[in-house]
């Protein structure tokens, strides 16, 4: 494999290869996989026994349909169907999100899962990408969320929580709050993939929330919390209408008879599911604890099954993850090709304490050698050679300006594409919309809240955090000067990076995100047509930017979903006997 592995990486379209392929490069016998987000304690031995023993039948015969599946899974949550759709995994719902409810636009703070970036690029969208900055240990503000989307017009919005790759969590009733306040976009999606291995909230799904609105989905995961990624299968939450909308445009056979068995005997396994959550969570702040340990490596705090670090000064990502599967046979993901990160950063999936060890030996020797003396990864100076960051994304963000494939054809004929505006030159940012002056603030001092949407927030929205939504006191301010483009050069010293004096909401100018040196003009005309393209993140979220974000701040382990012998509801909605 030593003389394979950057072929084996080069040559994939993901960001690792399978551990298919892995498997066969190394005569049988696959790495350590600190790489794909699975929990290690589900299915148990007996249960991957039992399907063992009914391997014949499940893969000789036709499933059941969808809606035998999808009855049988509710019964399970306490659901009710008709607000369920099914999916091939959430990549499938994904699309099919992407070509129903999305018609021009959607937002998505980044680095995230690459999926809700490629997939509406890939479908000519404008993808409006809100930079999450290493300086805050990639928290999102909602408060800064939604002022974005408003300046840019976008008609979509999307959340992760927690989010892919740094595992940074919301609290419900935030996240209620923003919904509230987007009342009138197209679609709000909130994507809980990895909902079930938090523990810093009881009951932190918002699927009852998304049930009673008409523009809400929530989009769940199966294959990650129940370590079964190959078998592929998710599922969304919506009112009836948006559930039956893309329930409708499934085929009927789209989950396998593997999903059907695994599905139906659930049932019969709720504590053991719930004990595998439980020990994920103790596992994740064990092995946060002896990763933090390592010198120079910054662990952030997650909510996940995984953990984001940045590697010390003088590492490079693509370097460590190769080191570490040929000298040690421990396959890492290198964040290379995830917009908003690079290269100085891994995603590493929480795993049992016999493998940490493991780990954290592997990469002490690939950091400081045997004697610890000095760094035995020297920092590439010509950049990621053959990082996963040149992936075909990346370049079609950057020629594009964030446009899609539309743009890129556009570019290519030498004209604007039909009813699609020009983009504007790489690091010229965005023009603000005149709509975006009708946004009103909340009555209570918190997130701006559109005007169409102000009754409801009125009669019932969740009052806001204090320290997330508080709006500062209005005071003049002179305009912040254009932010340079920094450079893509680790900062050996840590130094604070100085903010600029806050300022009232009428007279504040947002500016594009910190990578484009450009201000956007104070005053423009409504734009006609679709809202113009919006502003890659590339180049915008490098490593240089990081000014002392260390330690720990990892949340206690709080929330034991009950009694073993219940089933632990995925829905948040209590417990099921």
């Amino acid at each position: 494999m030593a003389d394979n592995v950057t072929s084996l990486f080069r040559s994939t379209a993901a960001h690792s290869p399978s551990m298919a392929a892995l498997t066969r490069e190394s005569d049988g016998a696959g790495p350590v996989d600190f790489c794909i987000p699975c929990n290690p304690y589900f299915p148990t031995p007996a249960m991957f026994e039992e399907m063992a023993g009914r391997l014949r039948d499940i893969i000789t015969y036709y499933p059941s349909s969808a809606d035998t599946i999808t009855a049988e899974l509710c019964s399970l949550l306490q659901l009710p169907p008709q607000c369920v759709a099914m999916g091939n995994g959430s990549t499938e719902l994904i699309t099919w999100i992407d070509h129903l409810l999305v018609r021009e636009s959607l937002a998505i703070p980044v680095p995230t899962f690459g999926r809700w970036t490629d997939q509406p690029m890939e479908t000519g969208k404008r993808v409006d990408m809100f930079p999450l900055q290493e300086s805050s240990g990639f928290a999102l503000d909602l408060a800064q969320y939604a002022e974005f989307i408003r300046a840019r017009g976008t008609r979509v919005a999307v959340i992760c929580n927690p989010n892919n790759p740094d595992g940074g969590f919301l609290h419900k009733h935030a996240i209620v709050q923003f919904m509230d306040a987007m009342a009138d976009l197209d679609l709000v999606v909130i994507d809980e993939s990895f909902l079930e291995f938090a523990d810093a909230e009881n009951e932190p799904s918002v699927v009852q929330e998304a049930m009673l609105r008409p523009n809400v989905i929530v989009l769940r995961s199966l294959g990650k919390n129940f370590g079964l990624h190959g078998i592929r299968f998710g599922y969304l939450v919506a009112n009836p209408a948006l559930a039956g909308r893309v329930r409708s445009m499934l085929p009927k056979w789209n989950l396998n008879s593997f999903a059907e068995h695994v599905v139906f005997m659930l049932k019969e396994h709720g504590a053991e599911y719930a004990q595998s959550l439980h020990q994920v969570r103790r596992d994740r702040m064990d092995m946060s604890g002896q990763l933090s340990s390592l010198p120079g490596l910054t662990v952030y705090p997650s909510q996940g099954n995984f953990l984001f670090v940045r590697l010390p000064v003088g590492a490079e990502g693509t370097v460590v993850r190769d080191r570490m599967l040929t000298e040690h046979r421990i396959l890492v993901r290198e964040c290379g090709n995830k917009i908003g990160s690079s290269s100085r950063f891994l995603r590493l999936v929480v795993r049992p304490q016999v493998d940490v060890r493991r780990l954290v030996s592997g990469l002490e020797q690939v950091f400081y050698g045997t004697s610890r003396r000095g760094a035995a990864v020297p920092e590439q100076a010509t950049g990621t050679s053959y990082s996963s960051g040149t992936a075909a994304v990346d370049r079609l963000v950057s020629e594009t300006n964030g446009s899609g494939m539309r743009g890129l054809a556009a570019q290519t004929a030498g004209a604007g594409a039909p009813g699609l505006a020009a983009a504007p030159s790489a690091g010229t940012g965005m023009p603000l919309p005149a709509a975006a002056s009708t946004v009103m603030a909340d009555p209570a001092g918190g997130m701006p809240v559109p005007a169409a949407a102000s009754a409801g927030v009125q009669q019932g929205m969740p009052q806001p955090v204090p320290q997330t939504f508080a709006q500062p006191a209005p005071q003049p301010a002179p305009t912040p000067a254009p932010q340079p483009v920094p450079q893509p050069v680790p900062v050996p010293v840590p130094e604070p990076v100085p903010q600029p004096a806050p300022m009232p909401a009428a007279a504040q100018q947002p500016l594009a995100p910190a990578a484009y040196s450009a201000q956007v003009p104070s005053q423009v005309p409504p734009p006609t047509g679709p809202t113009p393209p919006g502003v890659p993140a590339r180049g915008g979220l490098t490593a240089a930017q990081v000014r002392g974000t260390n330690g720990l701040s990892t949340a206690p382990a709080t929330g034991w979903p009950g009694p073993q012998a219940a089933w632990p509801e995925a829905a948040g909605m209590g417990q099921v006997g």
